[in-house]
């Protein structure tokens, strides 16, 4: 059995979902349902990364680099 749920929602938000939706080829409630779904089962689908990119994942952690030496070596790269 189907109800009606109503959401409030700036004007902006709404155009995007709206619009959203109409590239899924869905409606705003289909994709709003979905995601209350996905939250009930605790499914988050998390966006896949190439397996070499997982690979890479963590490989910096606790090294001691900061995002300014990142910041830093693309200048110098650039330059």
């Amino acid at each position: 059995m189907n109800a009606k749920l109503t959401l409030r929602m700036n004007v902006g938000m709404i155009r995007t979902a709206k619009s959203e939706a109409s590239r899924r080829g869905k409606s705003v409630s289909q994709i709003v349902g979905e995601f209350f779904d996905s939250l009930a089962s605790g499914q988050r689908q998390e966006s896949k990364l190439p397996p070499i990119t997982t690979s890479l994942l963590g490989i910096l952690k606790d090294r001691g680099v900061r995002e300014s030496d990142y910041r830093k070596h693309l200048r110098e790269k650039y330059s």
